[in-house]
């Protein structure tokens, strides 16, 4: 039977004081994470080959057109593309003082590949010009996204380590997912997070962490009503949903529906909302500078307003009708600061929920096991400050595109957010020179 204490093996969190400026639009806050004795990554070999890299100059990484050129100085290397990651036979010289510090990863979504952030890619970079290198991952395109969030989140910590290690002159990291893939960043995160001893806040992939950003992403997972719309909150369609799910999206899916493991096991969501021997998941989230969730509030059937939001049922409100001035179908930001709470626990009333809904999944009992489990996730990713974006599609000429719409998938179909697309560049400009940090309770 599980125990009523915390399922992850280190010391109880220290909860620190932090600095809290509020507003609407720049949020200036100050963040720091405190140290936990924990057991280390699986994937800890990646902090000890960051923490030995040396910065320098001889090698470096910079924009080509929409090509990401690798060159040792004043000589001609071989460039490497974003759109799919690979490498390429055009060559260039690029100035030195145009070499991006700055590298901003792009993750997609289920039954994606790069080309979805073809438009995003090119805003981008237009926007904020050649000191970021962004590239577009390609290492969980399509049916690689069912084969479970963890598998695919340490394809992606491999594939930052090798874009690291061919661009030496990068000081700074930002991440930006749409949908699963910001559960995949995740889990790539905590892989390529270290302890920083000069300071208090940890890196990512040796280097200074600055943005989290999700788009659509279901950070609660999608077991609870109304979490997966196109189910149109048919408890009897919920109940059915759970089941198959891995019949269709295999690891991943029984991940999303909170279902994977043995009934005296938590969840890996839940795992992922503290610091635990799987990875110090809170804590990597905590070493960035900034957190942003950008959620539907309507007409998203992939994802709902309250999982994407890290919101509970109650929390909810009725969204303003009207844009903020500049980013169309974005209505409301708001930034919500750490709460210090308890860290997730699974105790054992929901290792009996849990097995129940795996062996008998009525309404009951799936309502009953996601409520405990929810609860717990909340517990531990609200101990984060987070900026909330609110969207709202209920203007456009294809409202139900809403899922694509937030970050442009196909120009033609999917235009409507490009006042999404216009208010992230925006953020990622604003946090990249502020020196403040959106803080964290740890």
């Amino acid at each position: 039977m599980a125990s009523s204490s915390p399922f992850f093996h280190c010391n109880s969190p220290q909860f620190l004081d932090h600095r809290n400026t509020n507003s609407t639009n720049n949020n200036n806050l100050t963040s720091s994470s405190s140290s936990n004795s924990c057991s280390p990554s699986p994937y800890s070999s990646y902090p000890s080959y960051f923490c030995n890299r040396r910065r320098r100059n001889c090698n470096s990484a910079a924009f080509s057109g929409s090509k990401i050129i690798w060159k040792h100085k004043n000589i001609r290397a071989e460039a490497m593309s974003t759109s799919n990651g690979n490498l390429s036979s055009q060559r260039g010289i690029v100035d030195f003082e145009d070499e991006p510090d700055h590298l901003l990863v792009l993750v997609h979504g289920i039954l994606a590949s790069p080309s979805d952030w073809t438009y995003f890619e090119s805003e981008l970079k237009r926007r904020l010009g050649k000191k970021f290198l962004i590239y577009a991952s390609s290492c969980n395109m399509y049916t690689k996204t069912f084969t479970g969030i963890d598998g695919a989140g340490k394809r992606l910590a491999d594939e930052v380590v090798q874009v690291v290690k061919k661009a030496e002159n990068l000081k700074k990291i930002s991440f930006l997912a749409h949908s699963l893939g910001g559960l995949f960043a995740r889990n790539a995160v905590s892989a390529l997070y270290s302890s920083n001893v000069s300071s208090n806040k940890g890196l990512i992939a040796g280097l200074e962490a600055i943005n989290f950003i999700t788009l659509a992403t279901p950070h609660l997972g999608v077991r609870g009503n109304r979490q997966l719309p196109f189910l149109l909150g048919v408890s009897f369609l919920e109940k059915l949903a759970a089941p198959i799910a891995p019949v269709f999206t295999g690891r991943t899916g029984s991940q999303l529906f909170l279902t994977d493991g043995k009934p005296n096991k938590p969840p890996l969501l839940l795992r992922m909302a503290s610091d635990c021997d799987d990875g110090k998941f809170i804590s990597a989230l905590g070493a960035f500078k900034c957190r942003v969730l950008y959620a539907n509030v309507s007409y998203d059937h992939m994802v709902g307003w309250r999982t994407s939001s890290i919101r509970r049922e109650n929390e909810l409100f009725k969204p303003p009708r009207r844009s903020l001035d500049g980013y169309k179908h974005v209505v409301d930001v708001e930034y919500y600061p750490p709460v210090l709470s308890e860290s997730p626990r699974f105790p054992p009333e929901a290792a009996k929920a849990k097995e129940a809904a795996q062996n008998e999944p009525s309404v009951q009992n799936t309502v009953q096991y996601h409520e405990i489990i929810e609860e717990e996730m909340i517990h531990g990713l609200q101990r984060l400050g987070w900026k909330k974006v609110d969207v709202s599609f209920h203007s456009a000429f294809w409202p139900f595109f809403a899922h694509n719409n937030i970050h442009v998938k196909n120009e033609w179909f999917h235009n409507a957010g490009a006042g999404v697309v216009a208010h992230v560049a925006d953020t990622i400009k604003q946090q990249d020179s502020s020196s403040t940090y959106i803080s964290a309770s740890l």
